[in-house]
């Protein structure tokens, strides 16, 4: 395990992963109990899959950009430490299945050397950031957001604000008002905006807040109609701060940004936002973008001789999957991927492709899809040669035909019944009987494997849940037939009514009859308008029939994709760990935030230092809470319960409140001197504590 330690070039992230070794190994020899341990190793990307014994790797690709040595790279990794097989998520990740935990940190060094993180791709922080996989090239975007989404990721990378979060937090950048990267079901949410000031044009964001999916979907606030591109960083850290600070802990189904907003109101959370303003690192964040500026360079410039023998399907290839960018005689090139999963020796020639001929970008995209960008028109027929060659030039592009759909049963430890089965079988029925859907972009359809809507049901045309439904004494694998959400644009879109629970294998059968009638009454009306003319309780009459479990033969008892009987199953994957004392693991962690905000503060990140040694003093009383079983379920609670049943009962005495104490960090300005001051003060509060703790266990 050692070798990687002397190739990694970035001492901090050297140093991050021989922590991942470091809590492996104690993890597993009993002195790190499985819920703190489960929490770092999400942090890093590693996460719990349904098989026993092995994990999920999620590689974070900001906005979905790649080179081709890093495509390459990643199709190296997965040979070695997986099975060949990558995954491109909803939020434009790289996910491999089948990986030891103890090979994690070695697999990590392997991806750094071609600067590839998998640092908070999971766990309680900041997810990727996503953008619309055609912002730069867009003909009628305002600006190319790819700068700003890659500046957010970069700033708060390892940022202390938000590395212990109640839940994750999910940020997006859409390139143009038609909202692509689905700005209203984020926790944050940008559309890029112009505006004259003074006879000149102003770059920035309308701001979306507090949106999101999963059982209780949300539809964002707006925040700002125009908010300047230097505010964003400041703005990002004024809501992560508030979050951190408010948000649940305890209760994890309602620790997402949209309960909290929800609770407060719109007005009180963007007033402890501004209570925040005084605390920031930055009051302006200026962003440079000349990096991503200048015209695309390529390798070669010749043009390969190619015979298009099938004409008519390169003209249909080229009509679904074609797209004009603005730069004029570049285009770029769609390809639809089947339920995101494709192999490596595909990913090598795609990534030896895209050097030579394409500028050396690709972008993974939300629709689990792969968007090569820069192409010579010259270069249509002979991309359409090699691709076809790959089999990644079926026509359909971002498509009807083209559905997202989560893992499900396969891997995920959530996943109630399959989704990709049911995907595979819908996408043969609309190819085999419904061929004009095949260039129809005007109709999603999105499935999920549970509730947590992963696949994005809720928000689709026609979406799909996975469930199950009892009969008699028997399990039988359902999907919630969900019908009439979609992205209206502008930070506006509508979430589906959830209609009718049916056995899976009727699901083509219910798809069958929402397009048949769709044809029969759409008139000129799009499937949205269509659907709201005639409302909810006629589409549920319409499927009403296909809930009838009296006569299931034994077929409906097998899931799509599978061959056994169905088996409900849950949560299973997890590895087991000892538990040990919970005080002392949540005191050993104070031990090393102060740690990291000692040596934040010898590298004059004064900002840095502040919050470490506030989360040291968080967690310390949280130590002792604990304990005493007293409320801890938000940082604010921490500081008041603690506070109430140690400072008030002068069982811990402080020279001042612990309130008063702690909340020093928004009330003064991140210079050195206070980040002196507040270290001491966060080092006084643990040897005050430790020797508390000590008294007590002495007692005892």
């Amino acid at each position: 395990m050692q070798s990687f330690r002397s190739e990694i070039e970035n001492p901090i992230v050297e140093k991050d992963i021989l922590e991942l070794e470091r809590k492996i190994r104690l993890f597993k020899e009993g002195k790190v109990d499985e819920e703190r341990f489960r929490s770092l190793r999400l942090a890093r990307g590693v996460y719990g899959q349904r098989q026993l014994g092995v994990q999920m790797i999620r590689i974070k690709l900001p906005y979905g950009r790649v080179s081709s040595e890093q495509l390459h790279r990643i199709a190296n990794v997965s040979d070695e430490y997986s099975r060949g097989r990558l995954h491109i998520t909803t939020r434009q990740d790289i996910q491999i299945h089948h990986v030891s935990l103890d090979r994690t940190p070695e697999l990590w060094a392997e991806l750094e050397k071609d600067d590839i993180t998998l640092r908070e791709a999971c766990g309680n922080a900041v997810r990727n950031v996503t953008a619309s996989e055609t912002a730069g090239i867009d003909p009628a975007e305002a600006f190319d957001v790819t700068p700003y989404a890659h500046a957010t990721f970069q700033f708060f990378l390892r940022n202390p604000i938000c590395q212990e979060m109640g839940r994750k937090f999910k940020m997006s950048f859409s390139a143009t008002e038609g909202d692509t990267a689905l700005s209203f079901i984020h926790d944050l949410g940008f559309i890029a905006k112009t505006k004259e000031v003074n006879g000149e044009q102003l770059k920035g964001f309308k701001v979306m807040l507090a949106g999101g999916l999963g059982s209780q979907p949300r539809q964002a606030d707006v925040m700002y109609d125009f908010l300047e591109t230097d505010l964003l960083i400041p703005t990002i850290e004024g809501v992560l701060r508030v979050f951190d600070r408010h948000g649940e802990r305890a209760k994890r189904a309602k620790a997402r940004l949209k309960f909290l907003v929800k609770g407060l109101g719109l007005d009180a959370f963007l007033s402890l936002v501004e209570q925040e303003r005084k605390a920031l690192a930055y009051q302006s964040y200026p962003i440079d973008t000349t990096a991503f500026e200048g015209e695309p360079q390529f390798e070669e410039l010749q043009v390969p001789e190619v015979r298009i023998t099938d004409q008519e399907q390169f003209e249909a290839w080229k009509n679904t999957n074609v797209i004009a960018q603005k730069q004029a005689g570049l285009f770029a090139v769609g390809i639809k991927v089947h339920l995101g999963d494709f192999y490596t020796d595909k990913a090598r020639k795609l990534a030896d492709l895209i050097k030579k001929y394409a500028a050396n970008e690709l972008r993974f995209t939300l629709r689990q899809n792969i968007l090569i960008r820069h192409v010579r028109e010259a270069l249509l027929p002979f991309f359409y040669q090699e691709l076809a060659a790959l089999g990644f030039a079926d026509p359909g592009y971002n498509s009807t035909a083209d559905i997202t759909a989560c893992p499900g049963t396969d891997t995920c430890n959530l996943g109630i019944a399959s989704s990709t089965g049911i995907a595979a079988e819908l996408e043969r029925v609309l190819k085999s009987e419904y061929p004009a859907y095949v260039g129809n972009e005007d109709i999603t359809i999105k499935i999920s494997g549970c509730m947590n809507a992963c696949g994005q049901h809720n928000m689709a045309h026609i979406g799909f849940q996975g469930m199950s439904i009892k009969v008699g004494n028997l399990l039988a694998p359902a999907l919630q037939v969900l019908v009439g959400g979609g992205v209206l644009g502008n930070g506006n879109g509508k979430f589906a009514d959830k209609l009718i629970k049916i056995p899976s294998k009727k699901g083509p059968d219910a798809l069958r009859i929402l397009l048949d009638d769709f044809e029969a009454h759409r008139d000129e009306h799009n499937f949205l308008t269509y659907y709201e003319s005639r409302g909810k309780t006629y589409f549920y009459e319409l499927l009403k029939h296909l809930s009838d479990t009296t006569n299931l033969s034994e077929d409906d008892y097998i899931d799509w994709g599978h061959n056994e009987k169905y088996v409900k199953a849950i949560g299973v994957g997890e590895c087991a760990g000892v538990v040990i004392d919970l005080v002392a693991t949540l005191l050993f962690e104070s031990e090393e935030k102060l740690g990291n905000a000692k040596e934040a503060l010898e590298a004059g990140l004064w900002s840095d230092s502040i919050y470490h040694a506030y989360a040291a003093m968080i967690n310390t009383a949280k130590a002792l809470l604990t304990g005493e079983s007293a409320k801890t379920n938000t940082q604010a609670s921490i500081v008041k319960s603690f506070d109430e049943v140690f400072v008030a009962t002068k069982k811990v005495v402080l020279p001042n409140s612990f309130s008063d104490l702690v909340f020093q960090i928004n009330k003064n300005e991140p210079t050195a001197a206070f980040a002196k001051q507040y270290l001491l003060d966060a080092q006084s509060f643990f040897t005050t504590i430790s020797a508390y703790r000590s008294l007590v266990l002495a007692e005892q």
